[in-house]
């Protein structure tokens, strides 16, 4: 495998108390901050409901996360394809590809929250087929191309072709996946990447020993090659500190909330394991057997990555998941350790350093040579020969009983 890339998917996951508009504003200062770190990807997704999830155009808060970064790329995490017409999904695609210049990744869902959908009057036994539909209406806009004309029961294309093609001449394509086979199998379909947003909980870690399999295997019923692993996103949870207990005062308060008041409370109607103090929460979460996130110090989150990689035998981006744990300074000087510790660990850079500090130390006797050459220049030079002398004596009249080596050797 290739060195593995690192991003930051934002859902977002806030509490509900702070001003919005300063919740925004801080999700940008993010972006930027990862942008500087050298992180590279950042994705945000699309909600309408729950309080908690606020962004609700991914491509409006991309673009202005475009302004303000140069390097990262930008993923939409996930455009809700059956809440839209697809000509206009393309659209705007093309767009935020010319505005970020060249930078975007796109990355669909059918739609993760049942409340958007109902909103919507949209039947949830469609979402699935309308994403699979639109993937390749939106596919066939941006190659270009004969104007064609598509009937749906959801929505008409009249000779359709856009008038402006991407930056991008093979813009990325990414697909959301859970628990169940549906996402990597239309990755497979489509010749599509994966977003694998199941890493995150204990049935989802379950399920990703054969979730590349599936996309193997609708890849081959299709006209498209399956997207290597190096295109595969593995999201993950974590918060990192210099110690672990630092890193556990400044994420347990948070996570009891989230969990409690969201995952639980709000996402599963009140079925699921409410903490009752939050040292639970951070044991259970980070520490438990069949704990997947991490809550410690960056080798810790060497050592989970590690796990990952041999559980899934291999993906291409690891990608943490933007939450609320900590506060703002603690959640920020997090990403920044795992930009300075983590990524060059894991990707072997500070292998090299290593052995070329081992090989020093291992071979001293090489280095003695140097000295004795220093010394018998010294010893040629009289006047040189007898200020070492003078120097060491009025050092040993300081030190008397502790002589170094290299006074004996000015002796001899």
């Amino acid at each position: 495998m290739a060195n593995l890339k690192f991003g930051a998917f934002l859902a977002p996951h806030h509490p509900i108390g702070e001003h919005p508009t300063l919740q925004l504003q801080s999700d940008l200062e993010l972006v930027a901050h990862l942008d500087r770190l050298g992180f590279d990807e950042f994705w945000c997704g699309e909600h309408h409901s729950t309080g908690w999830e606020v962004i609700a155009s991914p491509e409006l808060f991309l673009a202005a996360a475009a302004e303000r970064t140069h390097r990262i790329k930008l993923g939409t995490g996930v455009v809700s394809l059956p809440y839209h017409h697809p000509f206009m999904v393309a659209q705007r695609l093309v767009q935020l590809d010319h505005q970020s210049r060249g930078r975007l990744i796109f990355g669909s869902g059918p739609g993760a929250l049942p409340s958007d959908a109902h909103t919507m009057g949209i039947d949830p036994m469609v979402l699935r087929d309308r994403q699979d539909e639109a993937m390749g209406v939106i596919r066939r806009l941006l190659q270009g191309g004969e104007r064609f004309t598509v009937e749906s029961e959801w929505f008409t294309l009249r000779d359709a072709k856009l008038q402006l093609l991407p930056v991008q001449r093979h813009m990325e394509f990414t697909v959301a996946s859970m628990v169940s086979p549906s996402g990597m199998t239309l990755a497979g379909k489509h010749g599509a990447g994966v977003l694998s947003l199941g890493s995150m909980s204990s049935a989802g870690i379950q399920a990703l020993p054969l979730q590349w399999s599936f996309a193997e295997e609708a890849a081959a019923k299709s006209e498209h090659i399956v997207d290597r692993r190096s295109n595969w996103r593995i999201v993950m949870s974590f918060h990192v500190a210099e110690t672990r207990d630092q890193a556990r005062k400044e994420a347990r308060e948070g996570l009891m909330h989230h969990n409690n008041a969201y995952t639980v409370g709000t996402l599963a109607a009140g079925e699921g394991q409410i903490f009752d103090n939050p040292d639970e929460a951070v044991d259970v979460t980070a520490f438990s057997d069949d704990s997947v996130n991490t809550i410690g110090t960056p080798r810790d989150l060497c050592d989970r990555i590690e796990k990952m990689i041999e559980l899934t035998g291999g993906f291409g981006t690891v990608i943490g998941f933007v939450h609320d744990w900590a506060n703002r300074p603690n959640t920020q000087k997090s990403w920044d350790l795992v930009a300075r510790y983590v990524i060059p660990e894991v990707n072997g850079m500070l292998d090299s350093y290593r052995e070329s500090n081992r090989f020093v130390i291992e071979n001293r006797d090489t280095w003695l040579r140097a000295g004795q050459a220093i010394m018998s220049k010294i010893q040629e030079n009289e006047r040189a020969a007898e200020a070492m002398k003078e120097g060491m004596a009025a050092n040993t009249a300081i030190r008397p009983h502790s002589a170094s080596a290299t006074e004996k050797s000015a002796e001899d």
